[in-house]
């Protein structure tokens, strides 16, 4: 199958310009890549502008809410071993009320992709400060001296969770972050890509994304101690994969089918 064949008929609602587009595009072609059959692939998403993508694809999607594409994720992965589950959502939805989520995802390690799409603003809700908000940014008008505090790291914070791949990728080179989550899918474990992807409405300076965005981790190293000596030179805007581990990740299936009258009669006071 093509790329083609993993699009459905709708048309994104995105402001003209939004990095989301190349995300997509991204996501068809590694499905494409890999010839995944639609009916063994999930995308789970939350609330936000990023997580309406999994309508704009012809594979199963589950439109959640807000925070909580990781919890349904990893409970269809549990439940249905055999998909290829991919969960995804914006900086907000993921690092700010879902962010416990993604701690304990990392960490329980469970074989699915996390893709985030990080334009640090809150876009859907016009423009406030989300959690990878620089701490001097001063363009929202509820924070006009900016939010004061510093921005969430979300690599740092996969990364002393226990997350088994971690990336970061850019928008604006969908045939990059196409083969990052060819990688991300193959890798056994909990797989964490975070994109940068520009909100031009309410982040219009972001279109200069593309000339500070560079390659520098270099190969992905095992070594714990190495990738944090990597993400303690980083400027925010080094792109590849940074880290692949060698954890094994969690398997808690059942070995036969639950019997559900067995398990009411054990419940039944």
């Amino acid at each position: 199958m093509i790329p083609k064949d993993y699009k459905s008929d709708m048309k994104p609602v995105w402001c003209p310009g939004c990095g989301d587009f190349g995300v997509v595009a991204a996501i068809t072609r590694a499905l494409s890549e890999m010839q995944l059959p639609r009916h063994q692939v999930a995308l789970v998403s939350g609330i936000g502008c990023s997580s309406r993508l999994p309508a704009y694809t012809t594979v199963y999607g589950f439109h959640g809410v807000h925070g909580r594409a990781l919890p349904v994720a990893s409970g269809l992965k549990t439940a249905r071993p055999d998909l290829t589950v991919i969960a995804m959502g914006g900086d907000g939805d993921g690092f700010s009320i879902g962010a416990n989520h993604f701690v304990q995802a990392c960490r329980r390690n469970l074989d699915l992709t996390y893709i985030v799409m990080d334009n640090e603003v809150y876009g859907m809700t016009k423009g406030q400060a989300s959690p990878t908000t620089e701490a001097d940014w001063t363009m929202s008008q509820l924070t006009p001296h900016g939010p004061g505090i510093e921005p969430f790291r979300p690599l740092e914070v996969a990364l002393a969770a226990g997350a088994n791949f971690i990336a970061r990728a850019f928008a604006g080179d969908p045939a990059h972050l196409t083969r990052l989550i060819v990688e991300a899918v193959a890798t056994p474990g909990f797989a964490f890509i975070n994109v940068l992807s520009p909100c031009v409405t309410f982040r219009a300076e972001q279109k200069l994304w593309k000339e500070r965005v560079h390659e520098g981790f270099g190969e992905p190293t095992a070594d714990r101690g190495e990738a944090y000596r990597r993400l303690m030179q980083d400027d925010g805007f080094t792109l590849g994969a940074l880290y692949k581990g060698n954890f094994q990740p969690h398997s808690p299936y059942a070995e036969a089918p639950v019997n559900i009258a067995d398990m009411e009669a054990r419940f039944r006071v």
